[in-house]
């Protein structure tokens, strides 16, 4: 059984800086891509940033310069380091894995911006 397991979240102040982590566990033999999302209340989720094949990475417009993506060396966990947080970045953030052909979401972690 796969699971997603995130964590990192908390309340910062705006610029401030958090450091969300993921690790995938369980038996599994291939991780094509993982990344994260975020989905803020009324809003639907949408993509932050994604690490795929050969370490190509791809990241929302909104997060670009502020954000960065890496994976740890063994490949099964994620890491999403947020720089320069803004209060339009208040939401619930969740990993995802594309994993052995199936797709997983981790449980959510709250990222809170503000003063």
């Amino acid at each position: 059984q796969v699971q997603l397991v995130d964590s990192g979240g908390g309340l910062v102040q705006p610029g401030g800086s958090l450091r969300l982590s993921c690790a995938a566990t369980g038996t599994l033999s291939r991780i094509d891509n993982m990344g994260w999302y975020r989905q803020a209340p009324g809003n639907q989720r949408e993509l932050v940033a994604s690490d795929g094949p050969s370490d190509r990475t791809r990241y929302a417009d909104s997060v670009k310069g502020r954000f960065t993506i890496s994976r740890g060396d063994g490949k099964n966990t994620v890491y999403l380091q947020m720089n320069s947080l803004k209060p339009e970045d208040t939401a619930v953030y969740y990993c995802a894995g594309s994993i052995d052909s199936r797709f997983y979401w981790g449980q959510g972690t709250q990222v809170t911006v503000s003063s």
